[in-house]
């Protein structure tokens, strides 16, 4: 599918990079792949959100080298400060994949954050956090329950401003966050990490645990795999089923800003990060999820001012509509795994209208129509993404079942490849007429009249013999 590697992220070492035009989750735009990878038509065009999640967070940490968590009950637990914060070092992979959408540009460097092993949390590495069993934990009389279903627990730590409101949906929050595994890995960490609560940036887990919660308050989280990764987990770190711990503050509150009011910069940048995070739900086969974010992304990926003018330079309006035409096939792709037919098609023509030449968009809007019954406007699109893309199988495919149907099946014509310069208005060179059957009396007819006039010699032998 179509993304570009955003500017935030960090690559997993250990993973492969994605791309529908998920190298970006998509490295490499969609478009710029050829259609004769797509050998089962636009149906299966999900195909191009192949391949793993690429790391979608600016981590504040980098990579570093793994460390582990201990316990300060632990042997010489108690011989030191300096020594207790040693031993809180944590275990850790490379792997950070929170969205993140802060301009690291705005903030601090990177990689001066946090550039040591340490806890984000060093003055509060409790038992609970270092060595004690999520089984204790979720039995825990002193965690309170965010669900009902006691899947969803926490553990404040440091109470927050007294009679300051909760979060709530569609807001902006800033968090300072780390979360490991029952080992003590940490898969995730981030000392400043922005995300609009309600818009699927996060998993649930983090976004019930956050509306629960007070401006500068510290907590603990303990998620059921249910609300963070579930059945598939999350490549290379969380494991299939995995429960997680969090270990939280809550910086900021305020409200979502309005894209229109953003520079072209800053749309580009968050619109690249919805996305992205589309696509992650589109690889965990989440389509619902995934159409979502990338109709988000198409919300902010936009030139027009709230004023109603358009401000943009020549260059911006390139990118930007460059990134709208991914973001569309994506959608388009997205909503046919969802059997939203009629929205494909209308997604996809959208596209034609930014990209006229998009071959993708063509194939898939050819043959919705002709799923349609509208043959003789598919055959034209169709032809045209013949013309652009000559080599593609499933662009003959199509077009021969498109033939089939044109002629209710009967005396059906067969559909030749021809080289691209042949093609023109008329589709008559590139049909084969159906083979004619050969005239004459039928081998299997006179086969039959033998049988009778023997059968017939037969009985009339026995008659006579009988009289």
């Amino acid at each position: 599918m179509e993304t570009e590697p955003c500017c935030e992220e960090h690559k997993d070492s250990a993973a492969e990079s994605i791309e529908p035009e998920v190298k970006e989750a998509d490295s490499e735009p969609a478009n710029r792949e050829r259609l004769n990878e797509l050998s089962h038509g636009p149906a299966e065009e999900g195909e191009e959100l192949c391949g793993k999640e690429q790391a979608e967070t600016e981590s504040c940490a980098g990579k570093s080298e793994n460390t582990e968590i201990k316990s300060p009950s632990d042997p010489g637990g108690e011989s030191g400060g300096t020594e207790l914060k040693e031993r809180r070092k944590l275990k850790k992979t490379n792997s950070w994949k929170m969205v993140r959408f802060q301009d690291p540009s705005e903030d601090d460097d990177v990689s001066e954050r946090d550039s040591s092993s340490e806890s984000l949390f060093p003055d509060y590495a409790i038992k609970e956090w270092t060595s004690a069993t999520f089984e204790e934990l979720f039995m825990a009389e002193d965690w309170k329950d965010i669900t009902d279903d006691r899947l969803l627990r926490k553990k404040v730590l440091k109470c927050g401003t007294l009679q300051a409101p909760h979060p709530t949906w569609g807001q902006e929050v800033t968090v300072k966050m780390q979360c490991v595994l029952e080992d003590r890995t940490v898969v995730e960490k981030d000392c400043k990490l922005v995300f609009v609560i309600g818009e699927g940036d996060v998993n649930q887990a983090l976004e019930e645990c956050v509306m629960s919660m007070q401006k500068g308050e510290i907590t603990l989280l303990l998620a059921d795999s249910q609300y963070a990764y579930g059945l598939l987990g999350r490549e290379p770190d969380i494991p299939a089923w995995a429960p997680l711990l969090y270990q939280l503050q809550l910086l900021d509150i305020r409200e979502k800003p309005d894209p229109l009011t953003l520079p072209i910069a800053d749309r580009i940048r968050i619109g690249n990060q919805k996305r992205e995070r589309g696509n992650f739900h589109f690889q965990r086969e989440e389509y619902s999820m995934a159409a979502r974010a990338y109709c988000i992304a198409l919300d902010v990926l936009t030139t027009r001012s709230r004023d109603g003018s358009d401000g943009s330079v020549k260059a911006e309006e390139e990118e930007v509509q460059d990134y709208r035409v991914k973001c569309l096939n994506n959608l388009a792709t997205t909503q046919l795994k969802l059997e939203q037919f009629d929205e494909a098609l209308h997604t996809s023509r959208d596209v034609l209208t930014l990209e006229p030449n998009n071959v993708k968009a063509l194939f898939r809007t050819g043959k919705l129509l002709s799923d349609k019954g509208e043959y003789k406007e598919a055959m034209e699109v169709l032809k045209k993404a013949l013309k652009l893309e000559p080599a593609t199988k499933a662009i003959h495919v199509e077009l021969s079942k498109l033939v089939k149907r044109q002629t209710g099946g009967k005396d059906t014509k067969e559909w030749k490849a021809k080289p691209a310069e042949m093609l023109g208005d008329d589709i008559t060179p590139f049909l084969i007429p159906p083979k004619k059957k050969p005239s004459g009396i039928s081998w299997k007819f006179i086969l039959g009249a033998l049988v009778v006039a023997l059968g017939s010699l037969v009985t009339s032998v026995i008659l006579t013999a009988r009289n």
